[in-house]
């Protein structure tokens, strides 16, 4: 099924918004199931294969003896870095597979997973970014400052290896799932039917769903994060706002709780209140109000246009 480096490249349709991108010259309805399924698939197994290996060499070289199944449950816990990095890499690896879903499955080239343009828009994505720092903390903070019991500053052992490894592999595993669940499964799923909502919802679904054992407040926190974020895919017609965001949230949540009570404490969360799902759900939405705001003072192209190159 490999594509033939010597035939045109499968182009999408003129004025495509982002989720029908695969609705192009190469689309076949059974394309989409199929990479759907091979896709999460592949993030099952290839995900635990390279965070096990990673793992067992960081067991290797630290591990200073400990019973492996001892040390591989507190690693990841996020008790000790090495599973922090071992599970941000295995989620990294939903970006090859996007690349070989989108050029084998469906013979399209993988930048047409970034934007419509077809690339990432580097510039839209750091204000992206600048725009979640502020406001996603905000939402964070002041509330902390405002409770009746102060939290106080008491930094964990180790919060330094941490912060490094958070810097250096957190943003690879958020962009990782940006590019699989509002990229490749939102563009196949779209494909499917003649409304992009579709994909959005759907997409949306899943990312809660592949998220693990949670409460219905939680779950709902992730599905609006989910939802949110697609919106913004299909309004903006790229990746750029969601990854920064997502990227955002995600070392900001374990910096703070590192500063305040243990990395591991974030990792272990599988429940929260309504009343902070409703909070944080607030925070994201006024982040992507933003966010569209921004992209639309930046002029984004927001479809496909195969006249302006590719």
């Amino acid at each position: 099924m490999a594509r033939d480096p010597q035939l045109p490249e499968a182009l999408p349709p003129d004025g495509a918004c982002y989720p029908q991108i695969l609705r192009g010259t190469s689309y076949l309805w059974w394309r989409s199931l199929l990479g759907v399924v091979f896709g999460l698939s592949l993030y099952l197994l290839l995900t635990s294969v390279v965070t096990q290996v990673v793992l067992g060499i960081s067991w290797g070289v630290v591990g200073a003896g400990e019973a492996y199944a001892d040390w591989a449950r507190r690693a990841l816990a996020f008790e000790v870095p090495a599973g922090m990095i071992a599970a941000n890499l295995g989620i990294a690896t939903l970006v090859p597979i996007c690349w070989v879903l989108m050029a084998i499955v469906h013979q399209v080239r993988p930048r047409w997973l970034s934007s419509v343009q077809p690339r990432l828009r580097w510039r839209y994505l750091l204000i992206s970014a600048g725009v979640a720092l502020v406001v996603l903390n905000g939402v964070t903070l002041i509330p902390m400052a405002l409770a009746s019991s102060p939290v106080t500053v008491a930094v964990q052992p180790g919060f330094w290896a941490f912060l490094v490894v958070l810097l250096l592999t957190s943003p690879l595993q958020a962009a990782a799932e940006e590019y699989f669940f509002r990229g490749y499964l939102m563009q196949a799923l779209g494909s499917l039917v003649a409304h992009p909502a579709f994909g959005v919802v759907v997409s949306a679904v899943l990312f809660a769903l592949m998220h693990g054992v949670q409460n219905p407040a939680l779950f709902v926190n992730r599905l609006g994060f989910g939802l949110l974020a697609g919106i913004l895919v299909w309004r903006t017609g790229g990746l750029e706002a969601g990854i920064g965001a997502h990227v955002i949230n995600n070392i900001c949540a374990y910096v703070i709780a590192g500063l305040t009570s243990s990395i591991a404490a974030v990792r272990a969360i599988s429940s929260v209140s309504w009343t902070d799902s409703v909070i944080q759900l607030g925070g994201f939405a006024l982040f992507a109000v933003l966010a569209l705001l921004v992209g639309r003072s930046l002029k984004l192209r927001t479809r496909v246009d195969l006249s302006l190159g590719r």
